[in-house]
């Protein structure tokens, strides 16, 4: 037989448990940053998301500290592991956020893997077909895509690198530079919108001084598979404080989603 101290413990072990299963949210949300940027990036969006979920802000290959150290494929299962990540720990709904590129690899991933319940584009951005037609880099487009028809994706190729007006300077390898920057590939947000694999509810913020706001609507969010539940946003913001000023109107629209 047990002894007290063993009965007490199991007992004290039990309300324990029984007190994080009931206090977990039903609800997570991986949160993506933008280009140049880094995991806590977007931390005064994160930290009022709503009361339902949790969240994780993750380091993706575009932040200011990579700076595309890997694909774009391997980004997408980076965000794949996080998302299986809250799977395994019992999130019933797990959602994407992602600002600016976070909201480009937020769509890319929808072309690839069907396993979120509802996804959130903060001004999107990073637009490689923009950056195709003003002629931008297409010598290193070519460079690249013979280095890795020849077997040598792995060698660097020097890059311009766009971002809200600014640019910089970029060294990655071919492999990594030609999944990003290819006019027809994982970037063009216009084609991912058309590829989704699944319908699943997708809430589009805009602001009314960012670059994209008189194309968004018409050329990604229309473009994506019809739900009950999707909404497009626009609010009084330019790209980089979309995310802080429309925190209410995000919690709100999650609030609305199916449980």
């Amino acid at each position: 037989m047990l002894n007290m101290k063993k009965i007490i413990a199991i007992f004290i072990l039990s309300l324990t448990v029984n007190f994080a299963i009931a206090g977990q949210k039903d609800c997570a949300i991986v949160v993506m940053h933008g280009k140049w940027g880094s995991a806590s990036s977007l931390g005064f969006f994160s930290s009022r998301l709503t009361d339902l979920c949790d969240y994780k802000e993750i380091e993706l290959p575009w932040s200011k500290n990579r700076l595309y150290d890997k694909p774009y494929p391997d980004a997408i299962n980076e965000i794949h592991l996080q998302v299986n990540h809250f799977r395994s720990e019992g999130y019933k709904r797990v959602l994407l956020a992602g600002h600016s590129f976070g909201a480009n690899a937020a769509l890319a991933y929808l072309t690839i893997f069907d396993d979120v319940d509802g996804v959130i584009l903060l001004a999107p951005g990073h637009t490689p077909k923009y950056m195709f037609n003003r002629q931008m880099n297409l010598s290193t487009l070519e460079q690249a895509q013979e280095l890795i028809k020849n077997g040598r994706g792995s060698e660097k190729v020097n890059f311009v690198d766009f971002n809200q007006g600014r640019t910089e300077s970029q060294r990655a390898s071919a492999e990594s530079f030609y999944s990003y920057f290819n006019p027809e590939g994982l970037g063009d947000m216009s084609r991912s919108a058309k590829l989704i694999k699944k319908s699943v509810p997708i809430l589009m913020v805009v602001g009314t001084k960012d670059p994209l706001f008189s194309t968004a609507e018409q050329n990604i969010y229309l473009m994506t598979p019809k739900n009950p539940y999707s909404k497009y946003i626009v609010v009084e913001a330019d790209h980089g404080s979309t995310p802080n000023i429309s925190v209410s109107q995000v919690n709100d629209w999650i609030a609305t989603l199916p449980k």
